[in-house]
């Protein structure tokens, strides 16, 4: 079980180079059991019943933490806030970093334990997912168990993120025919507009689903993220296998589009044909266009609309 526990270092683009924490490695335990899971389905739990001690992970951490990791990533083969002793592991693993940040990556659903709520704040960046605001689509979508009540995790995600000092970011992904419609996005956009995060990743699936359910394209999610509030920092989580959409824009059109929505290289490579990105280079050129870092991500922004657009840079 030691082995599993990690793996990596991998180079993600949103967080840099991450080496991962595995925090149930010998099998999937998770208070969700969502559609596109790339796990095998599984009956949801409340809490882990296989649980890998602190020192065992320290250890195996201590062999394989270098300098050039940017991030230490806890995750799990399910939702890693379920680990009962999250928050002796943070402490320990904040004796032995040094300078590499730690990051969680979870569901949000726990945040209605005080204790998971208090032990995430002391992590220096957190990602919550949050795919539906509404009751009957979050439970088809992420199949939770039946203890878990959206509305809750809505309140404590606001609260959390008015508390939380380090860097926070929010993961939506969207699964055709559930929360792709309009309707939930306006509720989504509704709870976003309260929140203080640095990032908003938008996604579809990209990897083979535990149910049979589809993604949407690359085109659709780009209309997505335009329904969004501009003054959000939405970054759609571009894939290699992403539906090219390679459209012309003149020149007004490539300026409207990076002021309803920056976008990173990739974005433009998927979205703009070979003309088009020729001329962006050239309002790059003449700083019609600039580039501005959020994250670990270089987004395009109109120069006059830059401070508006990227607040949280």
């Amino acid at each position: 079980m030691e082995n599993n526990i990690i793996f990596g270092p991998v180079n993600s683009r949103r967080f840099g180079m991450s080496l991962g924490v595995d925090l149930s490695p010998s099998i999937k335990q998770c208070n969700f059991d969502c559609l596109y899971c790339e796990l095998a389905p599984m009956a949801t739990v409340e809490a882990q019943s296989i649980v890998v001690d602190v020192s065992s992970i320290i250890k195996q951490l201590k062999k394989h933490l270098k300098n050039s990791i940017d991030v230490i990533t806890l995750t799990a083969n399910g939702e890693p806030t379920l680990y009962p002793n999250l928050l002796e592991l943070i402490h320990e693993i904040d004796k032995i970093k040094g300078s590499t940040e730690t990051l969680i990556l979870t569901n949000s659903a726990t945040l209605v334990d005080a204790k998971v709520f208090d032990s995430l704040l002391k992590l220096d960046q957190v990602k919550l997912s949050l795919d539906a605001i509404s009751f009957e689509v979050f439970k088809k979508i992420d199949r939770p168990h039946e203890s878990i009540n959206i509305n809750e995790i809505v309140q404590k995600v606001k609260e959390f993120s008015n508390i939380y000092k380090g860097r926070l970011f929010i993961e939506i992904l969207f699964v055709h025919g559930l929360n792709d419609t309009k309707q939930e996005i306006k509720k989504l956009n509704e709870v976003l507009t309260f929140l203080d995060v640095e990032r908003i990743d938008i996604g579809t699936i990209d990897r083979p689903p535990a149910y049979p359910v589809m993604g949407i394209s690359y085109k659709e999610l780009f209309e997505i993220s335009n329904m969004f509030d501009k003054s959000l920092p939405i970054h759609m989580a571009s894939r290699t296998h992403a539906e090219p959409n390679n459209a012309y824009y003149s020149d007004e059109g490539i300026l409207n589009t990076l002021d309803k929505r920056p976008l990173t290289q990739d974005d433009i490579k998927l979205l703009f044909d070979e003309d088009t990105i020729n001329r962006l280079n050239v309002l790059i050129t003449k700083s019609q266009v600039v580039k501005k870092i959020l994250g670990n991500l270089e987004f395009l922004v109109p120069k006059e609309n830059e401070k508006r657009k990227l607040k949280k840079c």
